[in-house]
């Protein structure tokens, strides 16, 4: 953390665009189980980009309220997340799904569909909302389909608030017990029913590795960044993927791992933050612009279509960045002062 440079931004980038490759196939197939990743890992490439976001986000939010204040803490998580997301819910809504819907623009924008997908998707992270006449023939027809992991996301942001207003952020080996709590929960999840719903097994692997990459942050002083050491801990993670701990140890490898590529000093020796931070806006807008495309060429394949959506992606990411999440992140510093 002494070191010049990071590589979190480009990591951030890099795992976003991880999403978009990932839902290349569900979006053209409406099933994950295509993905190669799912066949030989258990999970899709997007989920294991999202594992790394958490990571991350636990690491950065933690040192975020410890350095900062809660005060700081609230406002910057506010700016950074709701302004991007209420702008791409409203382009969505209503520039991309006026011209792709198949009612007429009077139709579409009365239709009371059109209300609940907004404020569905703003209040409770709905990502399953259809917009009335909009991709009826595409295998999934929801237009934002990422959102859902913000509602975590923003209670693990509520967590950390919690943990810092009662004083356990300078409590680490409390933290580490109720971190060692959620790990039990994950291996006796496996246990007992291996195959369970697929929701409670995401509301156990977000929260833990969130709660890792806040602990690598409360135990930096402890922890090593080996790269031989990730090698090991993935061998390790591949050895054990018959058994009940595979996932287990695949969460707390993936927490560590993203902030050995984000730190060790190996790789921190250049300057490779991207001009511009892309990756929230390449993570909402790359499902509807995938989902966009594959509607206006359904006979083509999966990747065929994956570089025009990537770019345009890209394009439109940049015009959040620029129009949208920079000058709302401006805000903070002004709120503050006025405070």
């Amino acid at each position: 953390m002494a070191g010049r440079y990071n590589n979190f931004g480009l990591l951030r980038l890099l795992l976003a665009l991880a999403v978009v490759v990932s839902h290349a196939f569900s979006v053209a197939t409406g099933r994950v189980e295509d993905e190669p990743w799912f066949q030989t890992t258990g999970f899709t490439l997007g989920e294991h980009a999202v594992n790394g976001f958490f990571a991350i986000s636990g690491f950065l939010v933690t040192m975020s309220y410890d350095r900062r204040g809660w005060r700081d803490y609230v406002l910057a998580r506010t700016l950074r997340i709701a302004p991007g997301l209420i702008a791409a819910t409203l382009v969505v809504a209503l520039l991309l799904g006026s011209a792709m819907t198949r009612l007429d623009l009077r139709s579409y924008l009365a239709d009371p569909q059109l209300l609940r997908f907004i404020t569905g998707t703003l209040t409770t992270f709905k990502s399953a909302t259809v917009l009335p006449g909009v991709f009826e023939d595409n295998p999934l027809r929801s237009p934002m389909g990422t959102v859902w992991t913000l509602k975590y996301e923003t209670l693990c942001y509520l967590g950390v608030l919690v943990a810092g207003l009662a004083g356990l952020l300078g409590r680490p080996r409390l933290a580490l017990a109720m971190a060692g709590l959620l790990l039990l929960a994950v291996v006796l999840r496996e246990v007992v029913t291996p195959d369970g719903a697929k929701g409670v097994e995401t509301a156990l692997r977000l929260p833990l590795i969130f709660v890792a990459g806040g602990l690598i942050y409360l135990f930096r002083c402890r922890v090593t960044l080996s790269l031989p050491g990730l090698a090991l801990a993935l061998v390790a993670v591949a050895l054990l993927s018959s058994t009940p701990l595979y996932k287990a140890a695949l969460y707390l490898v993936t927490a560590w791992g993203v902030i050995v590529l984000a730190l060790a000093p190996a790789l921190t020796r250049w300057r490779s933050e991207p001009p511009a931070d892309l990756s929230y806006g390449v993570y909402l807008y790359g499902w509807p612009v995938q989902q966009a495309a594959h509607a206006l060429l359904p006979a083509m394949g999966a990747f065929a279509l994956f570089w025009p959506a990537l770019l345009v992606t890209l394009a439109v990411a940049f015009l959040s960045w620029h129009a949208v999440e920079k000058p709302a992140l401006a805000l903070k510093r002004r709120l503050l002062r006025g405070s």
